[in-house]
């Protein structure tokens, strides 16, 4: 059985946040600005690993649907929450940093 991915819109101004966040970062350092591309592109490979395999990742409630992936990059990495919404789809709410306090 695969699932569907779909993104929230919330979820999609994540990667922008996020993007733009290394970007910015990058330009003030005269580094690598490549870097922000590989980052949403280990987001989005990591992601697609759901479709096969949602029910592997954490918890992150009370329901046994709503779960966390947890997303490697450089130091530290990324996490996504997503919900298992049926027998077909995963719909991703938010995406953060390791680093940051909580879901935006």
């Amino acid at each position: 059985m695969t699932f569907r991915v779909q993104f929230t819109q919330e979820a999609s101004d994540d990667l922008e946040r996020l993007f733009d966040f290394i970007l910015e970062r990058e330009l003030a350092r005269d580094g690598d600005l490549a870097v922000a591309q590989q980052a949403l592109d280990a987001i989005r490979q990591s992601v697609e690993t759901l479709r096969w395999n949602p029910f592997t990742c954490r918890k992150a409630g009370a329901s046994p649907f709503l779960r966390e992936l947890v997303i490697s990059f450089g130091h530290a990495g990324y996490v996504a929450l997503f919900e298992i919404v049926d027998d077909h789809r995963v719909v991703i709410a938010a995406v953060r940093h390791q680093r940051e306090d909580d879901y935006h």
